[in-house]
């Protein structure tokens, strides 16, 4: 890699020059930002060997610097009390002026630097934009995109788009979420299987099969007017094979392995003790797939442009979270460095990751606050809990004896002394990249049930798939084309619509309500939902918890879960002392009240709620 610092020139010429072709990313940036420091990357054929030339009060440049393509050039700048406005960028060559930019500094919304990122007390969507609803259906194919509309084929562009969800932000509401994650929406100019979003071809636009940049702040906006918010999926441990850097890097060590070399997915040797470094670059250094090169963070370039643009998205387009994709694929200290830079500039936002692992200490190592067995140091706040996840699954499909069973949802929360914050991790039934949960359930309502309702109370952040609440499912394939189906009512022609309810069958009809039910029970008590969970070890087929809050001593929700096959009188005498300061329990079902000296009964096969008084 060969870095240049090049001299400023003082002396401007003036004269017509054609449009510029010139990139630069960030495409703005915004004044009064907590870090003072912003890396400018210029893209132009030949703008490597360009002197540049920057006059704006409060901006300095600290440093210009070329690498190994003679397309690309760094302007490292210092921003310190720079006010709001547009200056020039002026690139001279032999003492001429070549090209000349404008960029802008934005004014920033007001106390955007603290904005709430999502918490316990919300309720997140999960949302693959490509196949949730059609909005506008002129983008549906785009000139100069392979991908073209094919609703027929399960890997095909459907043409589900940003409009699509904002002319459903009722829908959503009314169920009562109050944040949304969608898939990537970033430009996958990729020649087949681009709906998903995970091959970046462009990290500072929107793909316009979705929409624009314009209209994802838009999204932001009128879902914020609904109380929701609007939680991105970034993408930092590769790009799509398509992306320009494969055929101009802007240095030699861009990319891990110039070819196609395979992660090996072994996570585990980020933390064995005994693990070889050969091993661990297997892991960290591969590649997902021959479509998805993967990214060097060690590279500072790379690692700031990363960075930058997260932090402009989040800017952008008002937004209360993070979600990254195959988080600890990327680099382990470069991932320090991001979450405490985000971190930095948002205190109170909130960013979750995927660590596939459903081996919690595994999992725990990410999160700030958990004790680790090495001295690294991570801001990160949250991380999707996969092994709550698959205990789940396991607890309710599995026979109860002494190993199996309930037991093992008790025993995988028993386990949370590992985590920094086990009240903000996410916790889900289902996910875009596994079979939706009525399907791992076999189809079964009475454990769909118990699975939606446990992680709507239980401890954590409940992220739910859409289509859940109409229990959408997969039977016989796990393919992931077929498991993120259109949902029914998105396109014009639909017999089905799930949003007026139209041709919904009466399970379905029956499984929306109960969502709506637990949704609503959630926002009608958040400090509860973001409070203690007390739980009791399961018996006989019945797991027993409680949700309560200090700053809430007259009222606790009582949840029990019984896996029988038939009714089961639940004796109150064991769990006194949670009951101690209340008197009667309203079932949220039923709507019935009764006292607590007697003995409650809960129908098979059921998950019950129950509010203390």
């Amino acid at each position: 890699m060969i870095k240049r610092n090049l001299l400023l020139l003082t002396s401007l010429c003036f004269f017509s020059l054609p449009a510029s072709a010139i990139e630069v990313s960030p495409p703005n940036w915004w004044a009064n930002m907590k870090h003072t420091s912003l890396q400018l990357m210029i893209t132009e054929k030949g703008i490597a060997d360009a002197e540049v030339k920057i006059d704006y009060p409060g901006i300095k440049v600290q440093s210009v610097n070329a690498l190994d393509s003679a397309n690309y050039l760094f302007i490292d700048l210092l921003v310190t009390d720079a006010p709001p406005g547009t200056f020039p960028i002026r690139f001279f060559k032999d003492g001429d002026l070549i090209e000349e930019i404008n960029y802008e500094l934005k004014r920033r919304i007001p106390d955007a630097a603290n904005r709430e990122g999502f918490a316990a007390t919300d309720s997140i969507y999960l949302i693959t934009p490509d196949r949730f609803a059609n909005g506008d259906y002129e983008n549906d194919t785009v000139e100069g995109y392979a991908d073209k509309s094919n609703r027929d084929y399960k890997g095909g562009r459907h043409g589900g788009d940003i409009q699509g969800i904002i002319n459903h932000l009722d829908y959503i509401a009314e169920l009562g979420f109050t944040q949304i994650w969608t898939m990537p929406l970033l430009e996958n100019a990729m020649p087949q299987y681009s709906y998903h979003g995970y091959s970046t071809t462009d990290f500072y636009t929107i793909d316009p099969r979705f929409g624009t940049n314009a209209l994802y702040r838009e999204l932001s906006d009128k879902a914020a007017e609904k109380g929701i918010g609007i939680i991105i999926d970034v993408v930092l441990n590769h790009i799509g094979s398509e992306h320009p850097w494969m055929e101009d890097k802007p240095s030699a060590d861009w990319i891990n392995n110039e070819t196609f070399t395979p992660t090996s997915h072994r996570r585990e040797v980020l933390h064995d003790p005994h693990a070889a470094h050969e091993d661990k670059a297997a892991f960290s250094d591969g590649w997902f797939v021959p479509t998805m090169p993967d990214l060097n963070q060690r590279n500072p370039y790379l690692a700031q442009y990363l960075i930058q643009n997260s932090i402009w998205w989040v800017e952008h387009a008002n937004l209360s979270g993070i979600r990254v994709d195959t988080y600890s694929y990327s680099d382990k200290a470069f991932l320090s460095d991001w979450t405490a830079r985000v971190m930095t500039e948002y205190p109170q936002l909130n960013i979750v990751a995927e660590e596939w692992s459903v081996n919690p200490l595994i999992t725990a190592y990410w999160q700030e606050g958990s004790q680790r067995h090495d001295k690294y140091t991570s801001a990160l706040p949250s991380v999707m809990d996969f092994p709550l996840q698959s205990k789940l699954v396991s607890a309710l499909s599995s026979d109860e004896t002494w190993a199996s069973g309930l037991r093992e949802l008790y025993e995988v929360l028993a386990s949370d002394f590992v985590y920094g914050d086990p009240g903000n991790l996410v916790v889900f039934a289902d996910n875009h990249d596994m079979s939706r949960i009525y399907t791992q359930l076999n189809e079964d309502k009475s454990l769909w049930d118990m699975a939606v309702t446990f992680i709507l109370t239980t401890r954590g952040i409940p992220q739910l798939f859409y289509g859940t609440e109409i229990l959408m499912s997969n039977p016989g394939t796990d393919d992931h084309g077929l498991i993120r189906s259109d949902f029914p009512g998105g396109w014009q022609g639909d017999k089905v619509n799930a949003f007026t309810r139209k041709g919904l069958g009466t399970d379905q009809i029956w499984a929306q309500d109960r969502i709506k039910q637990l949704l609503m029970l959630r926002q009608a008590h958040p400090e509860l939902l973001a409070g203690e969970l007390t739980h009791y070890g399961p018996q006989d087929g019945v797991y027993v918890y409680f949700r309560h809050a200090e700053q809430s001593p007259n009222k606790a929700l009582m949840v029990v879960i019984n896996k029988n096959k038939e009714k089961e009188e639940v004796v109150l005498e064991r769990f006194k002392s949670m009951l101690k300061d209340f008197k009667q329990a309203r079932s949220v079902e039923s709507d019935q009240t009764t006292t607590l000296d007697n003995p409650i009964t809960v129908p098979a096969q059921s998950a019950t709620v129950w509010l203390l008084q």
